[in-house]
Order: structure tokens, then sequence, then C-alpha cells
């Protein structure tokens, strides 16, 4: 009897890596009704898999969150989507666990967006704005793209997180409606678009990073966009700011905005007072 051939399985993709926002709040009434060694025990257990000792996601960031939308939020990266979900379920099946509702989440992947120019676009851009192909300004140009183009894709697709002190989080959409419809554009309108909108965004260097992750196909909103800002108001300045260009005016829709401080699980546990002594 013949058997049909084995196909490998792999749930981690070709390039870049999956990623998990999700985002929790302390159900207080439970909380009360559990004894200070209950909650003692219980703490303990949540600092140990937060993260946890082994298996941990290769990207793990905890923040408390800002106002009464959620207590507090995970956001996790790794190329395996078990591993990240498993942290989600130690957190739930540990004994504070019966004290947690999960108040939102948003599943995407890491990606090198259609928009970032390769060489080749880079220094055809250069001349289509009145560079001189043989210029030295024009040459000084391109090999700097170049050297720093390969650390901006991998950036993307296996970013570092920053070691800044606050974090915002929001999905977004490109709009679908009469007069706005964003994939009835043809490419190179869309690239222009993206284009202003990325230089907008570098004038907010060394004060904002971004990340965007995709969650076509995924979740119910199409990107995920986080930021990280030094301080909580340079997160006003670059979201108003960018949303006077075209590509958001017009086009961009958005859910609703997470702002949280990122912090350690026993620090969260402290500001949150599940435990008032730790």
């Amino acid at each position: 009897m013949s058997q049909e051939p084995q196909t490998e399985v792999s749930l981690q993709p070709e390039e870049g890596w999956h990623c998990l926002h999700v985002f929790y709040r302390w159900n207080r009434r439970v909380l009360a009704a559990m004894s200070p060694q209950e909650k003692f025990d219980g703490q303990e257990a949540l600092v140990e898999v937060l993260p946890p000792a082994q298996g941990a996601p290769q990207r793990f960031q905890l923040s408390v969150v800002w106002g009464p939308k959620a207590d507090w939020a995970l956001m996790m990266l790794d190329p395996d989507p078990l591993k990240i979900d498993a942290v989600h379920q130690r957190v739930m099946s540990s004994p504070l666990g019966q004290a947690l509702e999960v108040v939102w989440s948003f599943v995407s992947l890491t990606e090198v967006s259609e928009y970032v120019p390769t060489v080749e676009q880079y220094a055809k851009r250069l001349v289509e704005q009145g560079e001189d192909p043989n210029s030295p300004s024009y040459q000084a140009k391109v090999k700097a793209y170049a050297q720093r183009e390969s650390a901006m894709r991998r950036q993307r697709l296996y970013p570092e997180l920053p070691p800044w002190p606050v974090t915002c989080f929001y999905p977004m959409n490109k709009k679908r409606i009469p007069g706005a419809n964003w994939f009835a554009l043809p490419f190179e309108e869309r690239n222009r678009l993206m284009t202003e909108h990325g230089h907008t965004g570098m004038k907010f260097g060394g004060k904002v990073t971004q990340l965007i992750t995709v969650g076509v196909g995924l979740d119910d909103w199409e990107w995920g966009v986080t930021l990280w800002a030094r301080n909580p108001q340079f997160l006003k300045e670059i979201v108003y700011t960018m949303r006077f260009d075209e590509a958001s005016a017009v086009y961009a829709e958005f859910g609703p905005f997470y702002t949280s401080f990122v912090t350690t699980a026993r620090e969260m546990l402290r500001h949150c007072r599940v435990l008032e002594a730790t």
C-alpha cells in the first residue's frame, strides 16, 4: 500500500517574525476574593512566566497601560507563533489567570513595506529629482543608502525594541470608499504618497521610532503601528503632524490607541496594586 509523500510543515515565515499584542485588565472582584497568600503565590508564579526563564520569544515587552482601557500589555515577536501563544496561555493558566481578562489583541507579521525602495529604485529617484548620475553627490548618496538599506530591512523583519520608556499601539486600515479607495490607486501614486508620509516621520528621528506589522488575512485590521518615544509628548506630536499627509488624511482609518509605559512584571503588579507589599 503506497503512502502519500510527507510534506514538511512549518509555521515559521519565509522571512520575518510573528507578532502578538495583547492587552489585559484585572478583575478586581476576583482579586478581592483572594487571600493575601494566594495573591502573593500568584504574583511569584506570574513573574516566572513574564518572560519565561526558558522558551521565551525572541522579543518580549511588558508595559503598564495609561488609562482605563486596559491595565497592562504584552508585545511578543518570534519565528514560532506557538511559542508566543504559550506565554499567553501560561499567563491565563497561572494562579492569577482567573483574575485576568483580555480586552484587546492583534495578531500580525513583520514585513518590509513594498514602498521601501531598493538601491536601484533609490538611485532612479535621485535622477528624477535632478541629480546628475555622474556627480560625486549622486555617488555618495547612493553609496550611503546601499550601506543602510540592508540594516533597515533587517530592522523591519527582525526588530530590536528600543530602550525607550513610552510605547503606543494602534491598528489601521486603508480606505476602500468611492473617491478614496487606496487599493484602486496605481502603485506609482501610492508610492508617492507613502514617500511623502515617510519624509514627515523622519523629522522625529531620535524622538520616536516605529514598527509596522501586517495583519492582512490574520486579524480584523490590516496593519498595526507600534511607536516608541522618549517622552509621551512626542507621540502626540508625530501622530498629529503625520495626519496632515495625504496618505493619512484621505486614505487612513484608525482603531483604538493604547499608550503604555515599559516596565517589568514585578513593577506592573506593584503599580496595579495586585499586592501592596512586594
